[in-house]
This record gives structure tokens, C-alpha cells and sequence, in this order.
């Protein structure tokens, strides 16, 4: 057999193999398709029904809608897990990275508090938010509107019902985007999300739009994708409703001597401020304190451990948290707040260089710290302040100077 016959059969085997995995392809999302139309008229309809909303506005919800199977988190029929665990939040990188697009929030929302003036005053007013980390939010979470929300969320919603590792969860929310469509009037094609079913210019589940979203501009409608007023209102109303303390500030960036253990980190954790500061914590800058918030309770924050700034925040943080329960987000909402308001620097602490290691090693150290006895909040693989000071604790019993971060040799030796 000559070489050339020989890489002319190979080449017809390897079109031969490629059109059968092309055809293969399709006869499976055609059959996902299937089953996804069986589900909504057999599993979806039925509860949707029970919940009062109408065969039209359910139809109209659903018309021309397919399974989207390029999103992620998605467990296909017959398979067990998702075919990618490829990170997609930037909370998985190291912390400083968080924040390097910070200045265009804070130019961004500088620009607008002078534009909106007389909208941010009415909605201080009412729900006690300052108007600085309603901006900052907003900024965050769309780039003031500016951001792309590709999505329908009927798709979102739907696919990951049906398919995503948490379809439980998604099930109640493509059941409240319903809600949204049957009760306030929205229409379903205007319901653009994320990837993640988020909607609009607060980046709100269904299940927040029916719970905190607001008419802000007096038109009768809450609708957070073209009104910014409507947008600024719903997150002040998000936050007002979950608790935040009107008259307080969010926290304050300060240093942590040696002599006060980066372990005693925490919410669960808290004095007041005025003890925090008789420990010898200080602001950066030689600010003192306000004196009101002397009184109040503060908790200590280092989301880098002994590697970045220190924070004492106060109960409105965690009202950030409930926004997004990153604690680099809600630091970065309350910096911008800060800097929008007050033109602020950046952070007085630097951010050292940490990493090399993924979310694999964090979640393998996790299992050690937990098999030691310690509460590290779970071996989710994120650095959370359990996580934080449980490093911090094992850190000391072990005669090591504790920085309350993963580090490359801490990860080797909890492995």
C-alpha cells in the first residue's frame, strides 16, 4: 500500500469519525430539546398552574425558548456532574485583583451623583442608604447600564431548572419570573439576565425583583432595566429591607498590631469599636474614629490575612454580604462608596502577591484543617474567614507566626 492511498483512507476515517460525532451531536440536543418541552408541559406547568398563573402568560414565557447548552454548571442527561468546573467568579483569584477596575466605578458613579442629584437625595431620605454605595452597586453590578445582559432570562432560568446542578433553586426562581410576567406585567422578552439568571441593572433574581424592587420614578412600574431611578431605588430597598443601619458607615481600613491575632476575625466575633481600639488598633492616616461608631459594634476584616489591608466594619458590611456574599465584593462597594463620595485613595495596606494554588488545593487544605478539629465553614475551596482564621489558629499552635491566608507552604504542609 502506498503512503499516499494509506493517508487518503486515514483522512476519509477521520471525516467518516467527525461527521458521526456532528450528527451524534445533534440527534442528542435534539433529544435534550425534547425532554425539555416534555418537563415544562409535564413538571413546570403543573406548579406553575397551581400557582395561579395563566396558560397564556406561561406560553408566552416559554415561546421559541430552547435549552442553552453552552451555559455552565449544566449536568447533561445520564451524567453525573458538569462536563467543566472552569471558574467564573473573580473571587477565585488572589484578592488584589479584585479591585483593579475600581476607578472606572468610582469615576463612573462621581459623574452621576452630580447628574441624579435630586433622585439619590429622595432615596437617602427614605431608606437611610448613602448614595455613594448605591452607586458604587449599581457600577458594580452593570456598569451603571452600560453593561451587556445578553441573556432571556426564560432561557437562563428554564435550562438550568431543568439541567443545572442546583435546579431546585432554579426551579423557584423561573417559578417567581412567572410571577413577575402574571402580577407586575412584565414582559417576558424584555427580562434580560446573565448567564446566571440575574436581571437587569441591579443584577436581581426573580424571586429579589418581587420581594425589593421599586417604583422610583413614579411611573407605577418597578422596571430595573431602562430606569435608572427605578434601578438606584430597588438597591437601596434591597438593603434597607435586610437591615441596614441608617446613620452608620459600612467600616473603616485600619492597623492591626502584632501584639492582636489576625484569628479573631469574624462577625461572631465582634466588640465595640472603642475596644477595638483599646487593643491598639488604629485608622490608617491618623483618623480617629467617629464618635458615634465608638459605641457601636465593629467586627475585624482581613481578607488577605497579614498579605493586605485590615478593616473594622460594622453591621451595614454584612448587609453588603447579603447583596453578594463575597467579602471582596462588599469591600469593593463600600471603597468605592467611600470614594465616590469623599475622594478617597486607594487602600493605605498594600495587597502582597499570593497564589499559586487553585481552588482544588484550598478545598484539600480545608479537609485537613477539618480533620484537625477546626470549623473552616466547609471544603468549598474559598477563602472565607473561617477558613482565614483557622489557618490563624492551626498557624499558632504550631509555633508559626500566623498570617491567616493560605500560603504556599501552608497549603503543602495541610495537604
Amino acid at each position: 500500500m502506498s503512503l499516499r492511498n494509506s493517508s487518503l483512507r486515514n483522512s476519509i476515517r477521520l471525516i467518516a469519525a467527525l461527521c458521526f460525532s456532528l450528527v451524534a451531536g445533534a440527534a442528542s440536543a435534539q433529544s435534550i430539546e425534547a425532554q425539555f418541552r416534555d418537563w415544562l408541559a409535564q413538571d413546570l406547568w403543573p406548579e406553575a398552574q397551581r400557582r395561579g398563573i395563566s396558560s397564556a402568560t406561561f406560553n408566552a414565557a416559554f415561546a421559541s425558548v430552547s435549552p442553552n447548552l453552552k451555559l455552565p454548571d449544566l449536568v447533561m442527561p445520564g451524567e453525573s456532574k458538569p462536563r467543566s468546573d472552569r471558574q467564573h467568579q473573580a473571587e477565585f483569584r488572589a484578592p488584589s485583583a479584585y479591585f483593579q477596575h475600581i476607578g472606572g466605578v468610582v469615576s463612573g458613579g462621581r459623574s452621576r451623583a452630580g447628574q441624579l442629584s435630586g433622585v439619590l437625595s429622595a432615596i437617602e431620605k427614605r431608606y437611610g442608604v448613602s448614595r455613594g454605595i448605591v452607586l458604587a452597586i449599581w457600577g458594580r453590578e452593570s456598569g451603571f447600564g452600560r453593561a451587556k445582559i445578553p441573556y432571556d432570562a426564560f432561557e437562563v432560568l428554564g435550562t438550568k431548572a431543568f439541567l443545572a446542578t442546583r435546579r431546585e433553586m432554579f426551579r423557584e426562581e423561573v417559578l417567581s419570573a412567572l410571577e413577575m410576567v402574571e402580577r407586575r406585567g412584565v414582559s417576558p422578552r424584555a427580562m434580560r439576565s446573565s448567564w446566571a439568571g440575574a436581571m437587569g441593572q441591579p443584577q436581581f433574581m426573580p424571586s429579589s425583583y418581587l420581594k425589593y424592587a421599586v417604583d422610583g420614578d413614579g411611573n407605577g412600574t418597578a422596571d430595573i432595566w431602562k430606569s435608572e431611578a427605578d434601578t438606584l431605588a430597588s438597591i437601596a430597598n434591597y438593603l434597607a429591607q435586610h437591615g441596614w443601619v441608617r446613620g452608620r458607615d459600612w467600616g473603616f481600613e485600619v492597623t492591626v498590631p502584632q501584639s492582636v491575632s489576625c484569628a479573631l476575625e469574624g462577625p461572631d466575633r465582634g466588640k465595640r469599636i472603642a475596644d477595638w481600639q483599646a487593643l491598639g488598633i488604629r485608622r490608617v492616616g491618623g483618623k480617629a474614629f467617629p464618635e458615634h461608631e465608638l459605641r457601636g459594634e465593629g467586627y475585624l476584616m482581613m481578607p488577605a490575612g497579614r498579605f493586605g489591608p485590615a478593616f473594622i466594619v460594622t453591621p451595614n458590611f454584612y448587609r453588603l454580604k447579603d447583596y453578594n456574599e463575597s467579602d471582596l465584593y462588599a469591600l469593593f462597594v463600600g471603597h468605592a462608596g467611600d470614594r465616590i463620595m469623599y475622594g478617597n485613595s486607594e487602600f493605605s495596606g498594600s495587597w502582597e502577591r499570593v497564589g499559586g494554588f487553585d481552588r482544588g488545593d484550598v478545598a484539600a487544605m480545608q479537609r485537613e484543617l477539618e480533620r484537625l478539629g477546626y470549623d473552616v465553614g466547609g471544603a468549598d475551596g474559598l477563602v472565607g474567614f473561617k477558613t482565614r482564621r483557622s489557618i490563624g489558629e492551626w498557624q499558632q499552635k504550631n509555633g508559626i507566626a500566623p498570617t491567616c491566608f493560605p500560603a504556599g507552604d501552608t497549603i503543602r504542609r495541610l495537604r
